[in-house]
């Protein structure tokens, strides 16, 4: 969950946005140019050298995306990339396969996209003004039955009404499809939704979440029986597949998280702003701080098929555990970019997503 690099990335564009209207403002006037939510991704010379923000499996295939509402796959293992068609030019944060065929993908202003076909095309499923719309019927349908003067629900009028003033400008941050009928989205200022017919409808969750000041929600977690979220100010949260409602988790650690991992054991890990990762054996019952080589924001994870588990950093460093966080060490890998996301194939290859595009350290 990059944030972090979107903010840097976000904010040298505006300065170099600010000087080049200086210039050309005096002598030409620009064409009307529809939001990035409105136009469609433009191909791209060499898409795999761009910003990129995810990558996961889509049964054989490798899929990424990133920045302007780029969407890359590959057939061989992440040796070339393809452009995929995407409806959209906003910043794509993250991405998830339920079946080789059925994935979906989430982003900036508030963009949920489906692809049946690998990847190989994206039709969008939400976008922040439906969102938000959501979210605010959600909790205009709690008011009407809610006691009068309840502190709870008056609050979380408040930022529903907020997000629907604002505009369609929130990201959605993590994704995650239990099948290809259930899934899950989380995002910024608490944002949640779930679907139970494949993205064809949402519903917000954010009742189910003790989030009053609508926190950023920046990872979801799958382990065994156990839906995990992490997120801003020590934020955790822990749910059932079956639907149950989320039940907060208190950490050591008042940070933000900006990934998290679980296994079938009850073995959670939450990571992030600067080095900060906690490794619970329990369910979230109980943490354990664990101390890596460096105090750098610990932005991706990943398990692969093994379960060994996968840290990424800022700093452009790989960490492995093969007991769930017991024990960590630093990968040999040549001097790498800030990293936004990393995956281990089966033969051991690793693939990363980083500043610089996709890579195979």
């Amino acid at each position: 969950m990059n944030v972090l690099f979107l903010q840097t990335a976000a904010a040298r564009a505006v300065a170099l946005g600010l000087m080049l209207g200086a210039v050309l403002a005096a002598n030409v006037q620009a064409a009307p140019v529809a939001e990035a939510d409105l136009r469609a991704a433009v191909a791209v010379a060499q898409p795999e050298r761009a910003v990129l923000q995810a990558v996961t499996r889509a049964g054989a295939r490798l899929v990424a995306v990133g920045e302007r509402g780029l969407a890359l796959y590959s057939d061989d293992q992440g040796k070339s990339w393809q452009q995929a068609r995407v409806p959209v030019s906003v910043t794509l944060t993250a991405v998830h396969f339920a079946s080789a065929s059925q994935g979906w993908a989430v982003g900036h202003f508030g963009t949920v996209l489906h692809s049946a076909d690998g990847g190989k095309s994206w039709q969008r499923q939400l976008d922040g003004k439906r969102a938000a719309a959501l979210a605010l019927a959600e909790v205009e349908a709690r008011a009407k039955v809610a006691p009068a003067g309840d502190a709870g629900v008056a609050k979380a009028l408040a930022n529903a009404q907020r997000l629907v003033a604002d505009g369609p400008d929130k990201p959605f941050l993590d994704v995650h499809f239990f099948d290809a009928r259930r899934g899950l989205i989380v995002g910024a200022y608490g944002l949640i939704f779930a679907t139970s017919d494949g993205g064809q409808h949402w519903q917000s969750l954010a009742a189910q979440l003790d989030n009053p000041q609508a926190h950023h929600l920046y990872s979801i977690a799958v382990g065994g029986n156990a839906v995990y979220l992490a997120g801003e100010q020590g934020l955790a949260f822990r749910s059932t597949l079956g639907g149950g409602p989320f039940q907060r988790l208190s950490t050591p650690y008042q940070g933000s998280y900006f990934t998290a991992q679980a296994d079938e054991h009850g073995n959670v890990l939450l990571a992030g702003l600067r080095g900060n990762v906690y490794r619970s054996a329990d369910q979230g019952a109980s943490w354990q701080q664990l101390t890596l080589p460096a105090p750098v924001s610990v932005v991706a994870s990943s398990r692969s098929s093994k379960g060994m588990l996968l840290l990424a950093n800022q700093a452009g460093q790989l960490l492995a555990s093969s007991d769930m966080g017991q024990t960590i060490r630093p990968l040999a890998t040549p001097p790498l970019p800030p990293l936004t996301g990393v995956l281990q194939l089966d033969d051991g290859q690793l693939i990363v997503t980083s500043l610089r595009g996709v890579l195979r350290p």
